[in-house]
């Protein structure tokens, strides 16, 4: 397909992209309980004439196939469908009708770039050069994540690359973000309970006090981060949960403590895994406590693949409302669109939504979140041109 052809096709379904990204945002489901999501994905991919729609794929994802000749090559869509545990503060027709619950991470852009991208390929079916594969997954803000397990029912069978984007509030509208190799960190996520001997207030010396020693652990591990792991190896290391104690003349019996610690490789993941429990085993034998720790491995890293990564910023190029073309630095947030790069090579970008004057600038995971749709207008004209761009380079080879 010509690219002023996919600007006009982008235009011209511009307006049933935003529907159906609204409708997403006003009816957001966690990850791992997402029902009528995907009901809602597979109905419209049937609608559109989606040759094979598959649902409950690894649990809970929708796959659709727009098959144009099985013996030509295969290129793969992905979104994301899923929810965070946060209330949206907005005040917007479609602000989320689920209390605690919003779409704070665009998964809903996500999946309507996806859903539209499918209606423009499967109209014009007749000028594609090879066939198409609409992953839709649900679970990706939770370990496991949702990709893994769709990946082990089978939804990359017979592909041979693999595209995927996320709208950023960190990029003003009309950019575009990419970069080559590792392009994300690997997110543990630890929760460690400490368990101490409660009392008084008034008597410390007969107790032994977890809030204390719990507050000794934060300190240490950030003494970790600074002289245990390498200078020149970025971590972080940040606690986000600090839960003990119920009225002011009580010490409490356990104290729990979690957070996250962010690495781009296994020698200093295993540097800050290894010092986390000699924090906790020296407490042990300072303070007299005991402790539950439970240590989840996050996602692996993105590794973007060379060519396919060119092959967007070279779509990218093409598309005239895309203002700016940006490599972006190495992000230690975590992503399970890794694990699909390690089966096909492709790569992952990102679209800038970010526009102040409509109040698009709060950070990702922020109650107040939200994007400016004009830039699911690059979104979805760069995935159409990269699928193309991506048909065009096998046949040449």
């Amino acid at each position: 397909m010509e690219t002023n052809f996919i600007e006009k096709e982008t235009e011209k379904h511009f307006n049933e992209m935003v529907r159906l990204r609204r409708h997403f945002h006003m009816h957001p489901e966690l990850s791992f309980q997402e029902v009528q999501t995907p009901a809602y994905i597979a109905e419209y991919l049937r609608d559109i004439g989606i040759d094979s729609v598959e649902e409950g794929v690894g649990g809970r994802g929708v796959v659709g196939r727009l098959i144009i000749d099985e013996s030509l090559p295969s290129v793969a869509l992905r979104a994301d469908f899923d929810a965070l545990p946060i209330h949206d503060q907005k005040d917007v027709p479609y602000r989320s009708t689920v209390p605690g619950v919003m779409h704070a991470c665009g998964h809903d852009a996500h999946t309507a770039v996806v859903l539209t991208a499918a209606k423009i390929l499967s109209e014009n079916r007749d000028q594609l050069k090879g066939n198409v594969v609409f992953i839709f997954q649900h679970a990706e803000e939770v370990d496991p994540g949702g990709a893994i397990q769709m990946i082990k029912d089978g939804c990359l069978d017979n592909v041979d690359a693999i595209f995927g984007q996320h709208v950023s509030t960190n990029l003003d509208i009309g950019t575009i973000g990419y970069k080559v190799g590792t392009s994300t960190g690997m997110p543990d996520d630890f929760t460690v309970t400490i368990k101490g001997r409660g009392g008084h207030a008034s008597k410390p010396d007969v107790t032994i006090d977890p809030i204390a020693a719990a507050v000794s652990f934060c300190n240490q591990l950030q003494y970790t981060v600074t002289r245990k792991s390498k200078p020149m190896e970025p971590v972080v290391l940040s606690i986000t949960m600090f839960n003990g104690g119920h009225q002011h003349n009580v010490i409490p019996d356990t104290v729990t403590v979690g957070g996250t610690i962010r690495t781009f490789n296994h020698e200093t993941q295993a540097v800050m895994i290894r010092e986390l429990k000699k924090c906790l085993e020296g407490l042990v034998t300072i303070t007299g406590i005991s402790y539950d720790l439970d240590y989840m491995k996050g996602y692996p890293p993105v590794v973007n693949d060379e060519e396919k990564t060119n092959i967007v910023v070279d779509a990218a190029e093409n598309i005239s409302s895309v203002r700016s073309i940006k490599s972006l630095e190495a992000d230690l947030g975590g992503e399970d669109f890794s694990y699909y790069l390690q089966r096909v090579p492709g790569t992952f970008y990102y679209t800038g939504v970010r526009n102040s004057s409509f109040k698009a600038d709060y950070p990702h995971h922020h109650s107040m979140f939200d994007i400016d749709e004009k830039g699911l207008i690059n979104a979805l004209s760069v995935m159409l041109l990269s699928v193309s761009k991506f048909f065009d380079s096998r046949e040449e080879e």
